[in-house]
């Protein structure tokens, strides 16, 4: 095992660093210290030459070492600890949405629909049982084919020729969809700060993620253009309640970046309209009529409830073609009784009424707490979607700490964190089945909590 130790790296074992990480330019470096974490030679905990040593070991500039450092940390391998330098990090459970098990506490950071505003399917289910599908027979239902290619196309330019695929979630779609169009340590440009389960797909999956900076309208243009400087082979994109701040695309913003993308129509655009049916705010797409790759994906885990493990994704054809390689009937097509019961809930009318009162209530509750939040002097964004971004003027994990102490288990922003250290600032609240009385109860809570933290902090 190559001894890499804790603290400063002694000299008598510089020549074994220089055997071991090898390289002249960035990526070269972080594959081969990646290869060496792989095979177990470097334990959690050790860590790196600094970035001096090591750019002199390898006779590169400081530079190459830093960017290099950056790519492992991107990928979720090593960590900086500041003075403590850059160490191999431990495989720890990453960031998911739900709720934290085994706590006591009242859990404000799931980032689930309300259970009582979920369609129930017992009357559905009885018409969805039928003739048994075989082996060989096409994998979209034919039910859900029709229903899903009419939704799809009203979001899609009339230019673009689209087939469907249906996977078991947005992000076993987008996992595929990543899979067969990148290599590992391939660069994607993801939104920040992230919707976890796009960040976890990225990191495990071996990619490099691109941060795009996100602001009230989406995706920013100097962001996304930047990204594809640096090469990004695909982007993904959260048109509308982007998860966590709730920011939706402008109709402006969207032109923009269309824009920027018509020079690159190979580069594969992915689309998670996750919220949907929920949006209050229009679609508005990045996918101009003349590119070339791309997906648009619709889970319906929002609306039917999480444990629908659905979504229809449009993609143009060669994608599709691709994407359909990894989904063979007779292995892995999702449940024709599934797509039969998707179909049903959705060509109901009654079910479209109570998602379309669901989307009201979420939309009402979310702004009702950010109006509490102002009344204490707290700023917070409540958007689109399932939750309410909060601004701080401390750090989220000391204020978390604050809330505990009263009952609260809170989500920091930091956990959707690409590059963006604002974010650090933030909470992220899932607050619409909060009572009034509960309501009222955390904003003043919350606002306790900011000042003790920013006691604790200056004492």
């Amino acid at each position: 095992m190559l001894n890499v130790v804790h603290g400063d790296i002694p000299d008598e074992i510089s020549d074994e660093i220089s055997d071991a990480f090898g390289g002249g330019s960035a990526n070269e470096i972080a594959t081969s210290i990646r290869r060496r974490i792989e095979r177990g030679d470097l334990d959690a905990g050790a860590v790196l030459p600094p970035v001096r040593t090591l750019a002199e070991r390898l006779g590169v500039n400081r530079n190459t070492v830093v960017a290099a450092y950056r790519q492992l940390a991107q990928a979720g391998l090593v960590a900086s600890r500041g003075r403590g330098g850059t160490v191999v990090a431990g495989v720890a459970p990453a960031p998911q949405e739900g709720f934290a098990q085994g706590s006591v506490l009242r859990d404000i950071g799931t980032g689930n629909p309300d259970p009582d505003l979920i369609p129930d399917p017992s009357r559905a289910l009885a018409a969805v049982v039928g003739r048994p599908v075989l082996y060989g027979e096409p994998v979209i239902d034919r039910g859900l084919d029709a229903w899903a290619t009419a939704w799809l196309s009203e979001a899609l330019d009339p230019a673009l020729a689209f087939r469907l695929t249906v996977t078991s979630g947005a992000s076993d779609a987008i996992d595929r969809l990543l899979s067969q169009t990148l290599t590992r340590d391939d660069p994607v440009a993801l939104e920040d700060p992230c919707f976890l389960s796009s960040l976890n797909t990225v990191r495990l999956g071996g990619y490099r993620p691109v941060a795009v900076p996100v602001d009230a309208e989406g995706m920013t243009v100097a962001g996304l253009r930047a990204a594809l400087e640096a090469g990004v082979r695909a982007v993904v994109c959260t048109p509308r309640a982007q998860n966590p701040t709730g920011a939706s695309l402008s109709p402006q913003r969207a032109a923009e970046l269309r824009e920027v993308l018509a020079d690159h129509p190979y580069v594969l655009v992915i689309e998670d309209d996750h919220y949907s049916l929920l949006s209050t705010q229009p679609y508005q797409s990045l996918i101009g009529p003349g590119h070339r790759r791309f997906a648009l994906v619709r889970s319906v885990s929002k609306f039917l409830g999480p444990d629908m493990c659905l979504a229809i994704t449009a993609s143009d054809p060669d994608t599709a073609e691709r994407l359909a390689l990894r989904l063979s009937p007779g292995t892995t097509w999702v449940s024709h009784l599934l797509q039969r019961l998707t179909h049903a809930l959705l060509a109901d009318d009654t079910v479209r009424a109570g998602i379309r009162r669901a989307s009201a209530h979420y939309a009402r509750r979310n702004d009702a707490f950010a109006a509490l939040l102002a009344e204490h002097g707290i700023d917070a964004d409540a958007g689109d979607g399932l939750n309410v971004w909060v601004a701080l003027p401390v750090d989220a994990r000391a204020v978390c700490e604050q809330l505990m102490r009263r009952g609260w288990l809170a989500r920091p922003g930091d956990e959707f964190i690409l590059a963006d250290t604002g974010a650090g600032r933030r909470l992220r609240l899932t607050v619409h089945d909060l009572s009034d009385a509960d309501a009222r109860r955390l904003a003043s809570d919350l606002a306790a909590a900011i000042e003790a933290a920013d006691l604790k902090k200056a004492g």
